[in-house]
């Protein structure tokens, strides 16, 4: 029987490969989080050192700052290495205050559900 020794932690599946890395992290919710990963445990759960939420509303974005934070494991749906070397985000989007992305988050927000709400108005006509 062979065991895996410390040179092959980088073939696991942990999360050991990503220690002291930034990292971005989609939560169950849709939550984007982007920080350091400092410590994990074996059901995924992460703390995030510098952790900040990306919040995008369009051509719109803004990096709520959260200073450490943990994540509980069941919530993780995706995690994902960042490239240092590359752009973050496309050179369309603005940066925007909390204020304004919360103001645009609640604007779009009232959209859909002004669209779902005409949806179901609609609904009658059976348009198919």
């Amino acid at each position: 029987m062979s065991w895996a020794g410390p040179e092959d932690i980088y073939l696991s599946t942990s999360l050991a490969s990503y220690l002291d890395k930034k990292l971005l992290v989609l939560l169950r919710d849709g939550r984007k989080l982007m920080g350091t990963l400092r410590s994990f445990d074996q059901f995924a759960n992460a703390v995030l050192e510098g952790a900040c939420e990306r919040v995008i509303v369009g051509d719109l974005y803004c990096d709520i700052p959260l200073g450490l934070y943990v994540i509980r494991g069941e919530n993780v749906v995706l995690i994902g290495e960042l490239d240092l070397e590359r752009e973050e985000l496309p050179p369309h989007m603005t940066r925007v205050s909390a204020a304004e992305i919360k103001r645009a988050q609640k604007a779009e927000r009232e959209a859909t559900d002004l669209k779902g709400t005409m949806r179901k108005r609609m609904e009658f006509l059976d348009l198919d």
